[in-house]
């Protein structure tokens, strides 16, 4: 049963319900008002009775026919024996009357005092013939005689027939109006459902993620469901999108990891390939021929040392990828850089280094991690700039930061290049030659160690202006001032 049918029914059931309750409350309160009156018109008919009743005319029952005419009266005297009885006559009925020797049990209480009317008492008793029933008053006379009133029922009966055939048919139309007024609210109400529905078959039909159910700023049910089911859409939404993410760093993960293998492997191939050339000629002859033999062991031993060279280098970018700790010592980066440069002047005498300091900076590292960093940047220079090429190194503080940056005017690079240089074995020379530079790990290097020691590094160049290079790393915390005070 749908939701719209069972809401319906019970409509229908709470109105049927408290239409039968009215109903039965409204029955009863009429059959005990008709009751309170047939009661109140026997308490007045008595009176003037045994005042009759008292006199002991020779015409008894005429007299008593014509003072209460319709109404039924008998007597039974104190031993039990009926003395008469006068049904009750009413037009278009036949006379009602009862048998006093059904009426038994009847407890009275002891006589009241001179002027103290007895108590009476009133039933309900089946007429000897016919269906009507007759309602009594019975009363004790001063000789201990009962004196029986009554009336019969038939006109409350015919009143209380027509009320429940009133009240059925009210009952019905109220039922019915309530059932269709039930069903038009709710398929009212239910409206906002139905459209959350919809777009629920939609989003599950087509995979429209991008839908949201309307109706959620009500503060309605339907209005909560509503804003529910967009909640959830926008987890979903949001799980779908990071899944996409996921998988396209999984998929540049994969290139990135095919292209690291393969250049891996290239850059140990022609080592590897000049040590078998030059192995070769030795057992060829070259033992036999000093300079052959010469040439070909200094070959071996350069070749051998540009592989350790970069094994070291991927050993080194190996550990700061896992997070291993570097050493933690207060490094003057002022006299770090004086040492760096007077080293590359004497390695390179035809590419000038220039050095600004503005203030001395101190920072917490492994000094040797960033003297590499250093020499690094400026190697890049010599690898890829002309001679006569001029750097210039800047140092200074910006807040909690130290700044190094190193500029050239050199002819600079792309800014597709430019984007590139951070990553891993990249080369400006797409032909790799070892005359144009080195394995493509001296940047990748220099963010590894200046990421492990927490700071930034960027590379900026503008079209035919040089590059920058500009690292930013946390300044070491000053401690507390002592003045040396003894006691």
């Amino acid at each position: 049963m749908s939701l719209r049918a069972k809401l319906v029914a019970t409509i229908g059931l709470v109105a049927l319900v408290a239409l039968a309750l009215a109903g039965a409350a409204t029955y009863a309160a009429f059959s005990r008002s008709q009751l309170r009156q047939i009661d109140d018109s026997l308490q007045r008919a008595h009176e003037p009775l045994e005042e009759l009743i008292a006199s002991e005319p020779r015409d008894l029952e005429i007299q008593i026919a014509q003072t209460a005419p319709g109404i039924f009266v008998a007597m039974r005297d104190s031993k039990g024996t009926t003395r008469f009885v006068i049904p009750a006559r009413e037009p278009g009925h036949e006379p009602a009357a009862i048998s006093l020797d059904s009426i038994t049990n009847l407890s009275w209480p002891p006589f009241q005092s001179v002027g103290q009317p007895d108590p009476a008492i009133f039933r309900t008793a089946q007429a000897t013939s016919g269906d009507d029933e007759i309602r009594l008053r019975i009363s004790r006379l001063d000789d201990g005689s009962e004196l029986f009133v009554g009336q019969t029922l038939h006109e409350i009966t015919e009143s209380r027939t027509r009320l429940l055939a009133i009240e059925v048919v009210v009952a019905v139309g109220a039922l019915t109006i309530a059932i269709a007024g039930g069903w038009l609210l709710v398929r009212a109400g239910l409206k906002p459902l139905r459209r959350v529905e919809q777009t629920a078959l939609a989003i599950a039909g087509g995979g429209q993620l991008t839908q949201r159910a309307p109706g959620a700023a009500a503060g309605t049910e339907v209005g909560r469901l509503a804003a529910a089911l967009n909640t959830m859409l926008d987890r979903i939404d949001e799980a779908f999108a990071e899944r996409d993410v996921t998988e396209a760093e999984l998929r540049t993960s994969e290139q990135r990891m095919r292209r690291f293998v393969a250049d891996v492997s290239h850059e140990l191939r022609t080592p590897l390939a000049a040590v078998s050339a030059y192995a070769e000629l030795v057992d060829r002859g070259a033992r036999d021929h000093p300079k052959d033999l010469d040439r070909a062991i200094h070959g071996i031993a350069a070749e051998t040392a540009r592989m350790n060279e970069l094994v070291e280098e991927l050993l080194l970018l190996a550990r700061l990828d896992e997070g291993r700790p570097l050493e933690q010592t207060a490094v003057d980066l002022a006299a770090l850089l004086v040492d760096a440069i007077r080293t590359a002047r004497t390695v390179a005498p035809e590419f000038p280094v220039a050095l600004s300091i503005s203030e001395v900076v101190i920072v917490t590292g492994d000094a040797s991690r960033l003297r590499q960093v250093i020499d690094n940047v400026l190697a890049n220079v010599r690898a890829h700039t002309p001679a006569r090429t001029t750097s210039t190194i800047d140092l200074r503080t910006e807040g909690s930061n130290a700044v190094i940056t190193f500029s050239d005017d050199g002819p600079g690079m792309a800014p597709p290049e430019a984007a590139l240089v951070f990553e891993r074995f990249y080369r400006t020379d797409t032909s790799r030659s070892r005359e144009t530079g080195g394995a493509g790990l001296g940047m990748s290097i220099v963010e590894a160690i200046v990421t492990a020691h927490h700071g930034t590094v960027d590379l900026h160049s503008p079209a035919g202006r040089g590059v920058t290079v500009t690292i930013r790393l946390p300044v070491a915390p000053v401690p507390p001032y002592s003045n040396g005070d003894s006691e």
